[in-house]
């Protein structure tokens, strides 16, 4: 049985605490986009995704995920294990020496649930077209799923990637832009504008949808539905997720400064504050 709404919103809130906590235990990490992305990640593992039992790497019979923008590893790690992939507990490794939790996901440590080493920026949706044939060649009917960061779409092996995807029509792919609108150095527009990223992919022969409330758990549960939807009509799909940077922190939010910036003990009291007890702390 699916979590309802309120244990999906609980659980969000539980996931922030993981990524404050992780990230401020080594005063190392990536806290703003994965606050951002929390709801997606909490979404699609809790009641989009079909996955089976266990954790393989050939990914038969079963959706994928592959995360591109792998320096938002926190949410990750965190809606993994919160998912079953691997104890909760574990997360108090979190970018260690001999950790399976590195700063961004590899593969050679075995982690359940990490198909592919990331972080690495622009190369995850080549990954994640490659998977999506692979299943179509293999008669699995499942899903392939995408994130990556819209200043990740600066590097240019993505347009390589969106290109191909339509000229083959990979139509069992759904790829999402985390469109907070910031990066590691300041805004997108300031770093490098990219005009309408819409536009661009719908150019490129993409059908596009817009989820506005990248950050409430029904919006995005509703878009992934019609995400969904719109697959297998010979058109791969993107999602432009409207987000926000640091979201459920307040000192976080609206800026790019927390984008690879660890609270201190005073931050993070605070920040727990806004986001109460839910399930434990690991």
């Amino acid at each position: 049985m699916k979590p309802n709404t309120q244990q999906l919103v609980d659980l969000s809130t539980q996931v922030r605490r993981d990524i404050l906590r992780m990230v401020h235990a080594v005063n190392s990490g990536h806290p703003g986009g994965s606050l951002g992305c929390t709801e997606f990640l909490v979404a699609l593992y809790q009641n989009i995704m079909d996955r089976k039992e266990g954790f393989d790497m050939d990914g038969m019979n079963e959706d994928l995920f592959f995360l591109s923008n792998g320096h938002i590893s926190p949410v990750f790690y965190s809606v993994l294990a919160r998912s079953g992939y691997f104890p909760v507990a574990e997360l108090a490794t979190f970018r260690l020496l001999n950790s399976r939790l590195q700063g961004h996901p590899t593969t050679h440590e075995g982690l359940p649930g990490v198909r592919i080493a990331s972080g690495s920026l622009g190369q995850g949706l080549s990954v994640s077209i490659g998977a999506a044939q692979a299943k179509k060649l293999n008669n699995d009917n499942h899903l392939v799923y995408t994130l990556m960061g819209d200043g990740e779409l600066q590097e240019g092996q993505n347009w390589e990637a969106i290109m191909y995807a339509a000229a083959k029509k990979v139509d069992n792919i759904i790829a999402t832009v985390d469109l907070n609108g910031k990066q590691i150095d300041g805004s997108t527009d300031e770093v490098l504008p990219m005009g309408s990223i819409r536009a661009k992919f719908e150019a490129f022969g993409w059908d596009v949808l817009d989820i506005e409330k990248g950050n409430d758990i029904e919006a995005v549960i509703a878009g992934l539905n019609e995400a969904k939807a719109k697959t297998g009509k010979g058109k791969p799909v993107c999602i432009l997720l409207h987000t926000e940077m640091g979201n459920g922190v307040d000192f976080m939010m609206y800026t790019h400064a927390w984008h690879g910036k660890a609270p201190n003990d005073e931050q993070l009291a605070k920040a727990f504050e806004q986001n109460a007890e839910t399930l434990g702390d690991y």
